[in-house]
């Protein structure tokens, strides 16, 4: 006996219903729990849907699904991580470290040149928190849109989302632009610092463009040949 699209969805529901939120460990586990109710079913086809199911849910202890979900979230934030870091990789890679190096010359000699040199750099440095800052408020609202319409959540959506909120924390200290402000007429003398400075601001441009833009962008890709119902 096989189980069908109506009992499908139950597992669903029974996964969400003991705090399993995430779409992909909910597949997993549902997967799971099928295939043991087949097999009982082999066994014993007199036993109904219900029995079978409680049976089966019971073996996971005290705790339900708990534990092993703690575990699946473990491994699966690992392979997610895994796979964003690969797109970081891919993208310091060459052609694009050369783009990266004429990037900073660039601007090191815009810099250079310029009579507001602090002046420059903190627009620039405005503008990514402006970048930063706008792009984390409108997918929170993409977020909430979606809760509204009790779309399926992701665990690999929740990590990308993670990543945004660490580059604001980490990469775009409040404290560099004041430094900027008070301090950039002394150290915006020196070719070695103004070459660092604009090294940073090209790096930090860079890393939230792969966090905002090229990640996001590959949500889909990788979701949609894991999970083909995630296109819906």
């Amino acid at each position: 006996m096989k189980l069908t699209t109506s009992q499908i969805n139950q597992l669903f529901t029974f996964t969400r219903q003991h705090y399993v939120e995430y779409y992909d460990l909910q597949s997993e586990l549902v997967d799971h729990l099928a295939n043991a109710i087949e097999t009982q079913w082999q066994e014993n086809p007199n036993r109904s849907f219900d029995e079978a199911l409680n049976i089966e849910f019971k073996k996971f202890g005290v705790f339900g699904f708990m534990d092993v979900v703690e575990k699946r979230q473990v491994a699966l934030g690992k392979k997610y991580n895994g796979l964003v870091w690969q797109h970081f990789k891919d993208f310091f890679g060459i052609p694009k470290i050369i783009l990266t190096i004429a990037m900073t010359l660039l601007l090191f000699t815009f810099i250079k040149l310029s009579l507001y040199k602090e002046w420059i750099l903190v627009g620039f440095y405005i503008l990514l928190l402006g970048f930063t800052f706008y792009e984390m408020f409108r997918k929170r609202k993409t977020r909430k849109e979606r809760k509204k319409l009790n779309e399926k959540k992701w665990l690999f959506e929740e990590i990308i989302n993670q990543y945004g909120t660490f580059s604001a924390r980490i990469i775009l200290p409040i404290n560099l632009l004041v430094q900027l402000i008070n301090h950039g007429d002394n150290f915006l003398t020196n070719d070695y610092w103004i070459l660092g400075i604009s090294f940073l601001f090209v790096l930090f441009s860079l890393v939230l463009f792969i966090v905002f833009n090229i990640i996001p962008s590959k949500i889909c890709t990788y979701l949609e040949a894991t999970h083909p119902e995630y296109k819906f």
